[in-house]
Order: C-alpha cells, then sequence, then structure tokens
C-alpha cells in the first residue's frame, strides 16, 4: 500500500516539476520578474512597492515593465503611479509619473488579458534601457491616484527582460 502511494506521489511530482520547467524555460528573455500581491485588494498612497533585481551583462539593453492585476470593479478608467529606479547605491537613475489605461475610456471595457472579472496588464516602462554598471538595481512602484486607498487592485510587479530587436 505504501509503495502504491509513494509511486503515485513521485508520478505526479514528475509531471508536475516537468511542467513547471517547461514553462520556465519558455520565457528565455526574462532576467527577472516579481509581483506582489496587495492586502485587502486595495493600495495604499504610502505602500510603496520595491522590487530589487541584479544585472550582470551591462552590454546589453534591457526592457522594463509593469505589471497591474485588477478587477472588473476598479472604479477608474487609468491608473496614475510614479517610479523610481535607484542603483545599489541608493542614487536615484530614472523617475516619472506615467498614466496607464485599465479600461477604454469611452465604453468603461477593459483591457488586458482577462480570466473573469480579473484583468492583468503589462505597459512598457523602459525600452532598450543600458544600465551604467553590473549590480543590484531596485524599482519603487508608487500609486499617484487621489483616492488612498484604492480599491480594487490585486497586484502590481516588474519585469525586466533582455531587449530583442525585432525584425
Amino acid at each position: 500500500m505504501f509503495n502504491k502511494q509513494f509511486s503515485n506521489f513521485a508520478f505526479r511530482f514528475a509531471i508536475g516539476f516537468s511542467a513547471l520547467l517547461m514553462l520556465g524555460s519558455c520565457d528565455k528573455n526574462r532576467v527577472y520578474e516579481e509581483n506582489h500581491d496587495l492586502a485587502s485588494k486595495s493600495w495604499y498612497i504610502d505602500s510603496t512597492q520595491a522590487f530589487s533585481f541584479k544585472i550582470e551583462d551591462v552590454s546589453k539593453p534591457y526592457n522594463l515593465l509593469i505589471n497591474v492585476r485588477n478587477s472588473e470593479a476598479y472604479p477608474f478608467y487609468n491608473l496614475f503611479l510614479r517610479y523610481y529606479l535607484t542603483d545599489s547605491l541608493g542614487r536615484e537613475l530614472k523617475s516619472q509619473q506615467l498614466e496607464m489605461l485599465l479600461m477604454d475610456a469611452k465604453t468603461g471595457k477593459p483591457e488586458g488579458k482577462g480570466l473573469g472579472d480579473i484583468f492583468s496588464h503589462q505597459f512598457g516602462l523602459l525600452k532598450a534601457y543600458t544600465f551604467p554598471h553590473h549590480g543590484t538595481y531596485t524599482i519603487k512602484l508608487k500609486q499617484y491616484m487621489r483616492q488612498d486607498p484604492l480599491p480594487e487592485v490585486y497586484s502590481v510587479g516588474v519585469r525586466v527582460e533582455e531587449f530583442v530587436e525585432k525584425k
């Protein structure tokens, strides 16, 4: 009985592990990606989200992207946020306020990829950016809307990928 249960577990584990390896290997340009789930599905003004990542090869350009997940009940069509990019010494390299459109302003139809009433978005932050030196960098995201907390925002994140010239 024990051997049969163990072999079932081992088989399921091997299948699951193989699936994870296949999924992970499909995205060869990704250098870093992390998303932070927001407590109570709300983003407070004083809740700055920080993402730290390492850049080893400074000869390559990189794309930096922002991930946002929200529900269809999000009360606005857009999201204003400010990002700060700092190096390992805390020096600010870039900072800018951005507007991201989560829904069509006229129709209210959600943009992004949806599953049920939850929608995922990916917005370009910096394209073909060349880091000045290798090391650890941090991107901080802060919501800049007039509502505190900002409801129906499930998560925010950052993705760093190698820039590939499209032909």
